[in-house]
């Protein structure tokens, strides 16, 4: 089994998704392609340490946790990250799966929820976007997009129509980007369109003014 190069393993609140406010660990894997405008994670690109698989479950069972996130940069640019998360899963946590959807969700294990984060415009990366991986959605998924400006959210908002989200994923999520866009612009936008999308604000930024983490 190789190792994964791991940036941080913490527990605290969930910041956003579904699970917001719930008590959970974060796997924080090391390493990303991309290069978004609004990253809040840039310390992840690099460095790390490796860490076995087992070391990691060892470190996650010390929390006795319910819920873990594995998050980065991007996970899933580790290919050891396909066995970590089925082994999380083994152990009885509900596990979820942070990425940036420029990688291939294909045979991640299906007892995870997939957060997948579709690049706007304004993020820089959109033509990252691998939108084979809108056929792998199912109930228990979780798509978020970050509002940089309106464009972006009329991008967004077609694309919700295009993939039938509303009726295919658990939640629509739509944050606005932070210290770019007023929340309160992007909730009204969300009202005038009566939008089937839930309004995320990052609550560890708003609980520990903590910009990276959860």
């Amino acid at each position: 089994m190789p190792d994964l190069r791991i940036t941080e393993i913490f527990y605290s609140l969930q910041g956003e998704t579904r699970s917001v406010g719930l008590p959970t660990v974060f796997v924080r894997l090391t390493g990303c392609p991309l290069r978004c405008g609004y990253c809040d994670t840039e310390y992840a690109f690099h460095g790390g340490e490796k860490w076995s698989q087992q070391a990691v479950l060892d470190k996650v069972a010390g929390f006795s946790p319910r819920y873990v996130t594995v998050t980065g940069g991007e996970p899933l640019a580790q290919k050891a990250c396909w066995p970590l998360l089925s082994a999380l899963c083994d152990q009885g946590y509900e596990v979820s799966l942070e990425t940036s959807g420029a990688i291939a969700m294909l045979d991640v294990d299906p007892r995870v929820v997939k957060v997948m984060d579709l690049k706007t415009p304004a993020s820089g990366e959109l033509e990252r976007n691998d939108y084979s991986n809108m056929d792998l959605l199912n109930r228990q998924d979780q798509v978020k997009f970050v509002i940089c400006d309106r464009q972006d959210y009329e991008w967004s908002r077609f694309k919700i129509d295009q993939y039938q989200l509303a009726t295919r994923v658990a939640d629509v999520l739509f944050s606005p980007a932070f210290e770019q866009l007023n929340a309160t612009d992007l909730a009204e936008w969300m009202l005038a369109d009566n939008l089937p999308a839930r309004l995320q604000l990052q609550l560890h930024k708003i609980l520990w003014n903590d910009a990276a983490g959860h």
